[in-house]
């Protein structure tokens, strides 16, 4: 890469500034005026030289020590510092730390802790890309204590495989916190690593900022013609802590002794100042516009209001507002089950929007393992009838980049058990996004559940509990083929990540009459499956059908029931629930999953702290006992599952 005076200037600005940003940071730090701070003295070659050499439009993943990135971008240094900070007039008004946020008009995405947690995002984004045919990249950046954790790898072979146009840009600074890289990996370089996924692997002067933008320019020239991955390995050293508080003691001073020599800002500065390309008093004139554009920022950033905000509106931004149009059920029926009402969903979903794109383990020529997706592939192709590697967290990822790409994508688990691989991604990622920055993620989820079917303690569960408690998640769980198909076109067509629970036993033995076309059914409302006035009972999934099996015999023992199946979990429908035991004044909680801190104990805990004047009787719940799901059908309906101790139950609440 050849240098003239403008590229020079340019370049040498972009470099200096985030230096003196950080200068600017330690002082604030020891002044009190922020509570911490990230540095990446030291390493500014990297950011720097990485985003001038992309174009604007390309989505960048940043981590740490990557203000370089927000700054040769142009983003104003008054909503950074306010950001930094945490002022309202941040970019997240002070929901955010540092650089965990995102950006989209300037097309960054910032980090979340879990460091390579931001990889599979990336992945998705340049599939989004590459499915609309832009010669786009996504850029993302990784400490080299990031590589040795399962997404990184996840991501790697996804790319790999699906050749995506993403570079994966390794900032190897010496250590992972205190941890030196060679207690990390015995490989030789981390672009090794490269090699195990086919893919092309490069280590590189990560202080030598020509180096950065013409690696990445000259590979970022080839990934627009043919769209592939790349890792490209760059090595540089933390001059700094992990974070101020840590600082380095741990850090051989000979060792800061010869980085230092290499510092990526002093080795410009002489290079610019030897070709003649700047001067001494251009670069002091630089740097004293930069300082007073800095000071002048942070003063205002300063002065200005911390967040003033409410507990409704925090509660409003949690949720992307849904602006789906709501779809009427058609009078023209047929008799379908409830494997067919999904698979019908899905079919003629995709059909009339061609944003929405199937991702999962098997699903394409195999049709899935409950056959949901059978035949799909020829009718909509591999493109969007995605099969995936086993990777639940990185296609979870995946699917979060997908949708900041304006696509709907749906992942099914293969078995709701496993979406424990990609869980991070379900609480960190796609339940917070809207809440920290704003932007809708329009994800949904399939999740085979449930037991009943002999598939023991892996493939059985019922974890809806779990994400009922995580705030950004809609989580809905059928127990009909009408209701499967309502609500699986609603969720596909929300603006929130959803995680959509079908009962597997359910599959097959539940049939009904549903509209031939699409339709949806309102998130959040429950279903009175039968009207009483005794007895409240309040259920959802198989759960439901059992209680539909009992209700003759509880006719005959003059017990009049009010039957309610929830539906959706969350948001659950409080309105109904307390009509309904207002009237009733009794009220029995049953579901399938363990009762202990399930779903059961929330509602039984607001039902008695709200309506305790209404009730005539104790709370009661039921759910299955306190173990795994057993494989043995007798153990597991007889003694694990709640059904049995129903009647007793609702007998000993109608005697009070």
């Amino acid at each position: 890469m050849s240098l003239n005076k403008i590229f020079a200037k340019d370049l040498y600005t972009s470099i200096i500034t985030p230096r003196l940003i950080e200068e600017k940071m330690l002082k604030l730090l020891r002044q009190g005026k922020i509570t911490k701070w990230f540095s990446g003295i030291g390493q500014e070659a990297i950011s720097v030289g990485a985003t001038k050499a992309l174009k604007p439009n390309d989505t960048i993943f940043t981590m740490h020590r990557n203000l370089g990135v927000f700054t040769s971008r142009g983003l104003d240094l008054e909503k950074l510092f306010g950001q930094i900070i945490g002022k309202d007039t941040g970019f997240t008004k002070g929901r955010d730390r540092s650089f965990h946020f995102g950006i989209p008009d300037y097309h960054i995405i910032g980090m979340i802790s879990h460091l390579a947690a931001m990889l599979p995002v990336a992945c998705g984004v340049g599939l989004g890309y590459k499915l609309k045919k832009q010669n786009r990249i996504a850029l993302a950046l990784v400490g080299d204590g990031a590589t040795s954790q399962g997404d990184f790898h996840e991501s790697l072979n996804l790319a790999a495989v699906w050749k995506l146009p993403v570079i994966f840009l390794i900032e190897n600074n010496g250590y992972g916190l205190s941890t030196p890289v060679k207690e990390q990996y015995l490989c030789k370089n981390l672009s090794d690593r490269a090699i195990g996924y086919g893919i092309k692997g490069i280590t590189i002067d990560g202080n030598d900022i020509q180096i950065v933008h013409q690696t990445i320019n000259d590979y970022a020239k080839i990934i627009r013609k043919n769209p592939q991955p790349v890792l490209i390995e760059a090595k540089t050293f933390r001059m700094r802590g992990h974070e101020e508080a840590s600082g380095i003691k741990y850090v051989p001073k000979d060792l800061l002794k010869k980085w230092a020599k290499r510092d990526p800002v002093k080795l410009f500065e002489k290079k610019i100042l030897k070709e003649n390309l700047l001067s001494n008093e251009e670069i002091q004139k630089i740097q004293l516009e930069i300082n007073n554009k800095i000071n002048s920022s942070v003063s205002s950033a300063i002065d200005s209001d911390f967040p003033i905000s409410s507990e409704s509106k925090e509660l409003n931004d949690v949720y992307s507002e849904n602006t789906s149009i709501e779809i009427k059920p058609a009078k023209k029926t047929h008799n379908i089950r409830y494997v067919d009402a999904i698979k019908e969903t899905l079919y003629d979903s995709m059909s009339a929007d061609k944003k929405i794109i199937l991702m999962g383990q098997d699903i394409a020529e195999y049709g899935g393992v409950f056959k949901v997706t059978e035949d799909f592939v020829n009718k909509f192709g591999k493109e969007r009838i995605r099969n995936t590697p086993i990777i639940e967290s990185g296609i979870i990822g995946a699917s979060l980049g997908l949708s900041l790409e304006g696509f709907k994508p749906i992942v099914e688990m293969q078995f709701a058990d496993f979406i424990s691989c990609g869980i991070n991604q379900v609480i960190n990622n796609l339940a917070k996004t809207h809440y920290r920055w704003g932007h809708a993620v329009n994800v949904t989820i399939r999740m085979p559940s449930g037991g009943g079917v002999s598939a023991g303690p892996f493939h059985s569960q019922n974890l809806e509990s779990l994400f009922m408690h995580i705030p950004g998640l809609k989580v809905i769980y059928p127990s009909s083929p009408y209701d499967a198909k309502g609500l699986l076109t609603s969720a596909i067509n929300d603006a929130n990540p959803t995680l959509f629970f079908e009962h597997k036993l359910l599959y097959r033995t539940q049939k009904q009459d549903v509209p031939n076309e699409l339709y949806s059914l309102a998130i959040g409302e429950a279903n009175v499956i039968k009207e009483g006035h005794d007895i409240t009972i309040i259920t959802y999934g198989l759960s439901t059908i059992w209680i539909k099996e009992i209700l003759n015999d509880l006719d005959t023992q003059k017990i009049d029931i009010e039957l309610i199946d929830l539906r959706t979990l969350m948001p659950w429908d409080k309105k109904l629930v307390y009509k309904s035991i207002k009237k009733t004044n009794r009220v029995l909680i049953v579901h399938e999953a363990n009762e202990i801190g399930g779903i059961g104990a929330e509602i039984a805990a607001s039902i008695s702290s709200d309506l305790f004047e209404f009730l005539d009787a104790p709370v009661e719940r039921l759910g299955s006992i306190h173990t795994p799901t057993p494989f043995n059908q007798d153990l597991e309906q007889e003694i694990f599952w709640p059904k049995n101790k129903i009647f007793k139950t609702i007998q000993k609440i109608t005697r009070y």
